[in-house]
């Protein structure tokens, strides 16, 4: 049995939203078999109701193929109420919270795989802060409690299952940005292999790309949905195709001129086994 997600990213309804792209989706989509599609955050651009509602119907329609797991991004985020409402962090989720609802990292669960969100984009917060201002409410933080929630649900699931992490910071460095998405970027990546994760779904750089942390997990990065897409490189949106021997990710890349998304690369990676996966010799039964 091969559990398939359709990973997007990046919408940016609003000024830069790439209608025709949405359009795209939406037709593609139903032909793609998934079990799951996900939307790693920035569904906005400047956090506003009228770029939610676009957002919320984008997501409504894809519900008509498959369940539709959405998290925030840096931009969907209202970081600028925070410095003046202490111990109120919950208002800068506020109006996203009022079309996606109040949960910032849902758990989806299906007999092949266990799907944990965990909310990285916290605007201006002491674990997200650098010294260089351009990264003030950009840089995004994987909390430890955020990913001790995700380690207790993959510790607790059976071991054929496979373990996904959504994320919407980056987690490996951009191609053309040559930047992290993650403000601690050593330490996240420590706590996502330590946590037992499969495979990390993550947006934020406009770029596409796929490869492996230490060589134990897959890490896809989806592009944008937008005229933003990074070094006005063609836009791309990925398929992951999970089956009990490897990770398939699929690069579904746009055609402007067809005003088409079609798939072009394939990268495949072994799937990580586990100890209680392996067989049992006959003399130790």
């Amino acid at each position: 049995m091969t559990f398939r997600i359709v990973h997007l990213s990046d919408t940016h309804f609003g000024q830069v939203a790439d209608l025709r792209q949405i359009h795209a989706v939406e037709e593609l989509v139903p032909d793609l078999d998934a079990r799951l599609i996900v939307l790693t955050g920035d569904l906005s651009l400047r956090a506003r109701h009228g770029e939610f509602q676009a957002a919320r119907a984008f997501v409504h329609e894809l519900e008509r193929t498959a369940p539709v797991m959405t998290i925030p991004g840096n931009h969907d985020v209202q970081w600028w109420w925070r410095p003046f409402i202490p111990f109120a962090a919950q208002v800068k989720y506020r109006k996203y919270a009022r079309y996606f609802g109040p949960v910032l990292s849902p758990i989806l669960d299906f007999p092949e795989a266990i799907v944990v969100g965990a909310n990285t984009s916290h605007g201006i917060a002491w674990g997200s802060l650098t010294p260089r201002l351009r990264d003030v409410a950009v840089k995004g933080h994987l909390p430890k409690q955020q990913i001790e929630r995700a380690r207790e649900a993959f510790s607790a699931a059976a071991s054929e299952r496979v373990r996904v992490l959504v994320v919407h910071h980056n987690v490996l460095r951009g191609e053309l940005s040559q930047r992290m998405g993650l403000a601690r970027w050593r330490q996240a990546q420590r706590r996502i292999v330590e946590s037992g994760t499969d495979i990390v779904l993550c947006g934020h750089d406009h770029q596409e790309q796929v490869d492996s942390l230490e060589e134990r997990v897959v890490v896809s990065c989806a592009g944008t949905l937008s005229t933003r897409s990074r070094g006005n490189r063609p836009s791309v949106f990925n398929r992951v195709s999970i089956d009990d021997h490897a990770i398939h990710v699929e690069f579904f890349r746009w055609e402007a001129g067809d005003g088409v998304f079609k798939r072009s690369d394939v990268h495949t990676f072994p799937r990580p086994r586990r100890l209680d996966d392996a067989p049992v010799p006959a003399g130790a039964r």
